[in-house]
């Protein structure tokens, strides 16, 4: 049997992995930095080759009328989009693996990024949009533990959605996600349940 300490420093090391990948996705979106926490700009390191896009338009009065809640069922792994009290939709998701589960609570959507680059937070290496992007084509970040970023995200191995295999984020196929990042605005609230 390993030692407490032992178990916590393997999933800490994989945490760090998904959360840098988060925070590295911020850093990609130069013009929307400024609303990060201060704990988060003092560790990010913006790439001089990344573009940034404009900042999310606000959403329309009849997107924001129609009152879309997000709810992530963390037993079913699937997260369901609903207006008002009736369920819309939903998506499947993977979730937090062992060590590293997704965070359950309350939050809203605070960014929205379209093409984010990704660098591995080891290693260094940056992986520019396209198809070896582990984040798909896009980012929805609602929440963090610490200073590290929680969100939904697309995948680059579509096989593994369903599957409790993340670092705490919630990967989506990447047709899914596409649809989900039209759906809701910043803003939109976030409930993770067990």
């Amino acid at each position: 049997m390993a030692s407490k300490n032992q178990d916590v420093t393997f999933p800490r090391h994989l945490m760090v992995l998904c959360m840098g990948t988060g925070i590295l996705l911020i850093a990609s979106q130069w013009q929307q930095i400024s609303a990060l926490p201060r704990t988060a700009l003092s560790k990010i390191q913006v790439p001089s080759f990344v573009k940034p896009e404009p900042m999310a338009k606000k959403p329309s009065p009849k997107v924001a009328a129609k009152r879309l809640k997000l709810v992530v069922d963390l037993s079913d792994r699937r997260v369901y989009v609903y207006e008002k009290d009736l369920k819309k939709v939903s998506y499947p998701v993977a979730i937090g693996q062992p060590g590293w589960e997704t965070p359950i609570g309350t939050s809203s959507v605070s960014q929205k990024y379209q093409d984010p680059v990704w660098q591995h937070p080891i290693t260094g290496e940056k992986v520019l949009p396209g198809k070896r992007n582990p984040l798909g084509k896009w980012w929805i970040g609602f929440g963090s533990v610490g200073s590290l970023l929680i969100g939904f995200h697309g995948t680059n191995d579509e096989r593994l959605v369903g599957q409790p295999v993340s670092h705490g984020c919630l990967r989506m196929r990447n047709s899914d996600i596409g649809k989900l990042y039209k759906q809701i605005s910043t803003g939109t609230p976030v409930t993770v349940k067990p």
